[in-house]
């Protein structure tokens, strides 16, 4: 949407937070003391600010990152902030002054667009760009990060999207699908289509039961890279858009360990107890 809008007013209300705590992984063995290896702490640097342009326009910012301080495998880490276009200091002085960085590039860029804009809003709009890590689990030396992003700028509805990322702590590394099963495509894309309506993603039929086939968008569904697991299944996680309508919602679908038995790697089999 292009509108020229003189900027009448800036406010900004500026904050930066981290939040710290201590993550510990589980033992090798009931009882066994966990060892100084397994230890990681966690924090996290958060910006929030706004941008009034006028009345009628009001532009927020918002961006989450964690900091790992006992992660010091550049590989790795660069895998993990995968997002961050050129941040070479990952300390939490380093990741906060990335975000402000890229608070300021976002708002300038707005700045200058709405040179170009015309002034046809008719009504009060809050437009804004907001991106987030979290850490979702850490067992057995896995490290899962869900990734997200949401952004508004004008038009019928907001955008948004996941990515899940899952990494290998003991090997300094992304887990990629092929350390975790052998099946061939075609056969994990037969399991995500029979699987599909298997968690609710807020889309019923009539009846109220689970019918995200009913939006769906494509023939296959494919086995994406957006992945994750816990104890008991593989989950294949998709944004809107990627395999169903926009109002389906994100679609999560999971595939049990017993549905990839025989074709698990060995290694990863092991570590994480699945018989």
């Amino acid at each position: 949407m292009k509108n020229t809008i003189a900027v009448l007013a800036i406010s900004s209300l500026f904050a930066v937070s981290a939040c710290k705590k201590t993550e510990n992984s589980a033992g090798s063995a009931a009882g066994t003391e966990i060892s100084e290896t397994e230890r990681f702490s966690v924090d996290s640097v958060k910006i929030n600010d706004s941008l009034k342009l006028n009345d009628s326009l009001t532009v927020k910012y918002s961006s989450k990152m964690l900091v790992f301080p006992t992660l010091k495998d550049k590989t790795l880490l660069d895998s993990i902030y995968f997002t961050g276009k050129g941040i070479t200091d990952f300390s939490e002085n380093g990741l906060r002054n990335y975000l402000q960085k890229s608070k300021n590039e976002y708002f300038n860029q707005i700045r200058k667009d709405s040179k170009e804009w015309g002034s046809d809003l008719t009504f009060a709009q809050e437009w804004y760009s907001d991106t987030g890590m979290d850490m979702k689990s850490n067992m057995n030396g896995y490290l899962h990060i869900e990734y997200t992003w949401g952004s508004y700028q004008g038009g019928a509805h907001d955008n948004y999207g996941y990515s899940e990322r899952v990494f290998d702590l003991n090997n300094n590394k992304k887990v990629e699908l092929k350390d975790i099963t052998s099946m061939p495509a075609s056969n994990l894309e037969a399991l995500l289509m029979k699987n599909i309506n298997k968690i609710n993603s807020g889309t019923t039929d009539n009846r109220g039961q689970v019918n995200n086939s009913e939006m769906l968008l494509v023939d296959k569904i494919p086995a994406t890279e957006n992945f994750y697991f816990d104890d008991k299944n593989l989950y294949f996680h998709y944004s809107p858009y990627e395999i169903t309508a926009f109002a389906a919602g994100d679609i999560t679908i999971p595939v049990s360990w017993a549905d990839l038995k025989g074709t698990l790697n060995p290694e990863f089999a092991k570590r994480m107890k699945i018989n």
